[in-house]
């Protein structure tokens, strides 16, 4: 860079030294020329000094002060040329007005100005006086721009701690205004950013980590930063760095990706997933090689008891756990299970999890291997407690093992741990959202048993971020049957555990948690079996004088439950019924809002569809319902009613008897 600015500077240097020779051979306006050389020698020993001093200069104000200063001295140049005629018929027809050195003066006293504003902000923080170093004069126009040229070059060249400041008022600017943002990005501040981030003290780099999560506001500004290596210094910082600053650069992961989904995978390919989850499973449940182990004495929590279910029946392993692939009727892997039954699953699942490929073991399982392996992991526990007390008394001891460093981290505040949970599952959430590959990289580790234990006992903030995490999850599962059988099958800990936690959402109504919850449970309507029908009672209790959001999102769950590609629509169907969907429906549709409306309608068409000849609908009178549903316009406009309802229609005329209309 001091190639470029010492380019820069040489031809103001040489139009400077051009005037004062000018001057010197002035035969008119004598005593404003010598006025005119005096302020351009001292302009000219300042861009000297500048040409020394390139090394230090931010190319940025560099290059818009200098351009700036040489179109003054050319002017400046071009007066001084006019007092040069000599002869008498030049000096009488060379009009200069008197206020034309007044300007070019007061010209160059701000060139002079805006160069010694240059140095001095773009000195080593041990050079730079400590008082404020005020707005240039080319700041008149947009003083904005000269604050973020002055906190971009203290980025530069200043102290740890004067960055750490300058960090700061970006956070502050970048907060305030978009603009500010872009403005900040374009003058070269993501860079010196990211190298604080890297080599600054603990609020230096969550100051730069804040800064640079508020810059990404829009794709293309998302696209500069990725392009800078945030990636890179992001992931360095969740592997290594303090749990303070690992939360802020979380929550900026998060802000990145939401402005910018296809910065994903560049997360992703850099560890990024990998590194959240292990911080989502730190202190949440046990874990195998990749995470930290959580060794508790203490009787397990409710939500570890139903992960611990299993069905006894071996043949049922074998089962095909798609409901759109099979017909089994076999009843749900946690209806019958005992909490005793349950508890002796999570050790034996655990440790053959820990035979698979990605503990880097053998394939074979069995009693045997489990057993030493449990035993292993009980040895890393003493090794690691003979190395130090536990300062937390009864509460679980932790081990480091191979992938990411927990160093001190089971020392923090439980406040930080907390919002490091927080902001891990935010930028899973984010992750996750539309992309299969990240969401199998997630289902693959251990996050969703982590989902399911902080939706249960989780601060606020966590349970909200892990039930939006796992709509995002399962929304990606429902598009890809792939996911949706390796992740959600029946007899999968993980999910049953996740399944049992939005069914209490659900039944309890905890107003947070209720519309992802519901979300998530109507995407995986086809991993549930046929004599799974507890999962319908809730979500029709929720179509019964609930807000009108909530009313439509269990609708369009019921939907997805009863729908055509639901191989089990019709168990479904009688499902609802039985529960009193009909006549909650029949309320919605007539008297319901429209954003309402139009899925409570579409509900009650798949149900006619699939069991016309139900004695129910009949008593309900839904072929009436059907009939003046057909009668209004903005029923029957709607995109996804205007085939369903005239086939619904007529079903129900076909199967059901005139009397039981109540036609006699």
């Amino acid at each position: 860079m001091a190639d470029i600015v010492k380019q820069i500077l040489v031809r103001p240097i040489q139009l400077a030294d051009q005037i004062t020779k000018a001057s010197d051979e002035a035969y008119s306006f004598r005593q404003e020329c010598l006025e005119v050389k005096a302020k351009t020698e001292k302009l000219a020993g300042l861009l000297r000094q500048a040409a020394r001093a390139s090394n230090d200069l931010y190319e940025r104000p560099t290059r818009r002060i200098i351009d700036d200063t040489e179109q003054v001295l050319f002017k400046a140049l071009a007066l001084v040329e006019k007092c040069r005629a000599t002869g008498l018929m030049k000096r009488v027809f060379t009009i200069i007005p008197a206020a034309a050195f007044r300007k070019i003066t007061m010209q160059l006293e701000n060139s002079i100005g805006d160069v010694s504003w240059l140095l001095r902000v773009s000195a080593s923080g041990d050079d730079r006086d400590d008082e404020y170093l005020g707005l240039p004069p080319i700041a008149a126009n947009e003083p904005i721009l000269c604050l973020i040229w002055e906190q971009v070059a203290i980025l530069f060249t200043g102290s740890l701690d004067d960055r750490s400041d300058a960090a700061a008022s970006l956070v502050s600017l970048a907060r305030d205004n978009d603009r500010y943002g872009r403005l900040i990005i374009e003058e070269g501040g993501v860079p010196s950013l990211l190298k604080l981030a890297k080599e600054g003290k603990m609020e230096g780099q969550e100051n730069a980590a804040r800064a640079i999560g508020l810059l990404g506001r829009d794709p293309e500004s998302v696209e500069q930063i990725v392009n800078a290596g945030v990636c890179q210094v992001f992931a360095k910082i969740l592997k290594e760095g303090h749990m303070k600053v690992q939360t802020v650069v979380a929550w900026a992961v998060s802000e990145l990706a939401s402005n910018h989904p296809k910065c994903q995978d560049h997360f992703a390919q850099n560890n990024i997933i990998r590194f959240l989850v292990s911080h989502l499973a730190f202190e949440t449940v046990q874990e195998h090689s990749k995470y930290a182990i959580v060794s508790n004495k203490q009787t397990l929590s409710s939500i570890h008891t139903v992960v611990m279910a299993s069905n006894t029946n071996p043949a049922d392993k074998k089962e095909n756990n798609e409901q759109d692939e099979t017909k089994s009727n076999i009843s749900h892997p946690l209806s019958n299970q005992t909490p005793s039954q349950m508890h002796s699953l999570i050790a034996n699942t655990l440790a053959m999890k820990g035979s698979g490929p990605s503990s880097g073991s053998g394939s074979g399982s069995g009693s045997g291997t489990n057993k030493n392996q449990i035993k292993q992991s009980n040895q890393q526990h003493q090794n690691h407690t003979k190395g130090g007390s536990n300062p937390r008394g009864n509460n679980p001891t932790h081990v480091s093992l191979m992938g990411t460093s927990i160093k001190g981290r089971e020392y923090e505040d439980p406040a930080t741990k907390a919002q490091m949970k927080a902001m891990a599952a935010r930028a899973l959430w984010q992750l996750s959202r539309g992309n299969l590959q990240i969401c199998r990289s997630i289902t693959e580790s251990r996050a969703l048993l982590c989902f399911a234990v902080l939706l249960e006992k989780g601060d606020d903030e966590v349970k909200s971020y892990s039930a939006l995490a796992m709509m995002e999850i399962t929304d990606v599962a429902e598009q890809y049957p792939e996911l949706r059988r390796s992740a959600f099958k029946p007899t999968s800990p993980a999910a049953k555990a996740v399944v049992e936690q939005l069914l209490k959402v659900i039944e309890n109504e905890i107003l947070d948690l209720l519309i992802p919850c519901i979300k998530s449970i109507g995407s995986l309507s086809r991993t549930f079996r046929a004599t799974e029908t507890r999962i319908i009672g809730p979500l029709v209790k929720l179509l019964d004088e609930r807000e009108a959001e909530i009313a439509m999102e269990a609708a369009v769950a019921l939907i997805k439950f009863s729908c055509t590609e639901n191989f089990l629509r019709d168990n479904h169907s009688k499902a609802i019924i039985a529960a009193g969907g009909a006549k909650h429906l029949i309320q919605l549709v007539y008297f319901g809002e429209q954003m309402v409306q139009v899925p409570a309608l579409m509900l009650l068409c798949y149900i006619a569809l699939n069991v016309p000849d139900s004695e129910t609908l009949a008593q309900e009178e839904v072929l009436v319902v059907l009939e003046w549903s057909t009668k209004q316009a903005h029923l029957v406009e709607a995109p996804t009613i205007d085939e369903i309802l005239p086939e619904a229609k007529s079903r129900l005329e076909l199967y059901q008897s005139r009397g039981s209309r109540g036609f006699h």
